[in-house]
């Protein structure tokens, strides 16, 4: 029995990354109406970024979470943030 090939690992190979920095942005909306919320991600010392359109309750909650969590993690295909990590066994 041959061996399997090993993958090259790439960028687009990394499922879940490291928020390293990030930066809310607002752009104002037309006369009237809601302005736009976006996040940019920093991700594994720059090496993947993502930006985010949020509304002003997710940005105003993501903020708290982001300024208070110790460790954060980007799901990049499931678009999912993580907040912490925990040991198992702790609580």
């Amino acid at each position: 029995m041959s061996p399997t090939p090993k993958q090259p690992v790439t960028d687009d190979s990394i499922k879940v990354r490291q928020v390293n920095h990030y930066q809310f942005s607002w752009v104002a909306g037309e006369p009237g109406r809601p302005g736009t919320w976006t996040l940019q991600l920093v991700l594994d010392q720059g090496a993947w970024e993502e930006v985010l359109t949020l509304d002003s309750q997710d940005a105003d909650n993501l903020q708290h979470l982001l300024s208070t969590s110790e460790t954060v993690f980007y799901d990049v295909p499931r678009r999912t943030l993580m907040f912490g990590t925990t040991a198992a066994g702790h609580q």
